[in-house]
């Protein structure tokens, strides 16, 4: 077990825990991060940011995520690559255990662990990832403006995006796979009215191809579309896993919830980022982190004064 106590431990380094971990810190809370995997989350992914306040001409994600981490280590944090297995919660004291065997100990806690999506695990994906394959297309619809693209996904999610892309591009293929749209959503028959959106459904994607960047995909049906982008909007894959024994409370897709001041059902612990499910945009995971940070140092002075 660790000797230490910490004011507050971030378990994820994405946007909103590294945020969390610069207000904490600044104010001289013993802060903690712990991160399995590598520190910036999937921000890293992010090819060019070019809707992060303070960056005119843009950023890549892997170099606005160096320069959280560098602020946030600045004033104090410490940051260590540990995966968290499991967390209980012991009244004012929070537990954490980790993968190495290693136990930590807060005052408080933060879960940043944000969410991945499901892929399509088909030929071309990885390969083309930030080159013509994107997850978010409100991140990266302005890319394409006035280019040809697909929406992957039939889910609310991808129905969003749907119109926020059929506002800047061409043409906007909807392909929902052979499963449909998992709801009946009200938007998709005014969508279905929109001369820019074409609806190719009962059909999976088998391929992604092209040269440097994407030119088509193909369908199972013997189809092949030429296009310049691709948006893979599935399902989110949680990792609220390691809340159960802590008796967090998520929606059934796994999403933490968590009230304004970023609170969750547990004293002491606060949730912020994409593992809330709410925005899932850079932006508003700094500002979910910055809030968890400042609701979560109230939380510690009001201990001391007990």
């Amino acid at each position: 077990m660790s000797e230490e106590t910490y004011d507050v431990i971030i378990v994820g380094s994405g946007p909103a825990g590294l945020t969390a971990a610069l207000y904490a810190s600044r104010h001289n809370n013993k802060t903690l991060v712990l991160e399995g995997n590598k520190v910036g989350g999937r921000a890293l992914e992010a090819h060019w940011v070019e809707n992060y306040p303070g960056f005119p001409d843009g950023i890549s994600g892997p170099d606005l995520m160096k320069l959280m981490e560098e602020q946030a280590t600045k004033f104090g944090a410490e940051i260590k690559q540990e995966t968290v297995i499991g967390i209980s919660d012991l009244g004012d004291l929070k537990m954490l255990s980790t993968r190495s065997g290693g136990f930590y100990q807060a005052k408080s806690l933060i879960i940043a662990t944000g969410v991945s999506r499901k892929s399509l695990s088909v030929k071309g994906e990885g390969e083309f990832k930030g080159r013509g394959v994107s997850y978010c297309g409100v991140c990266d619809g302005p890319f394409f403006r006035d280019k040809t693209v697909a929406v992957v996904g039939g889910g609310h999610e991808a129905v969003h995006d749907i119109e926020v892309l059929s506002e800047t591009s061409n043409k906007v293929y909807a392909i929902p796979g052979k499963k449909g749209f998992s709801e009946e959503y009200p938007e998709i028959e005014y969508l279905r009215k929109d001369p820019k959106i074409e609806f190719v459904e009962g059909v999976n994607i088998t391929e992604i191809g092209g040269e440097d960047f994407v030119e088509y995909v193909k369908l199972d049906d013997g189809q092949e579309i030429k296009l310049d982008g691709v948006f893979i909007i599935l399902e989110h894959v949680s990792t609220s896993g390691i809340l159960t024994d802590a008796g967090v409370s998520t929606d059934a897709g796994g999403c933490i919830l968590s009230d304004k001041d970023q609170k969750t059902n547990v004293n002491g612990i606060f949730a912020a980022g994409d593992c809330c499910c709410k925005g899932l945009q850079i932006v508003t995971a700094t500002g979910m982190g910055a809030s968890a940070a400042l609701n979560a140092m109230k939380y510690v002075k009001q201990l001391a004064r007990k």
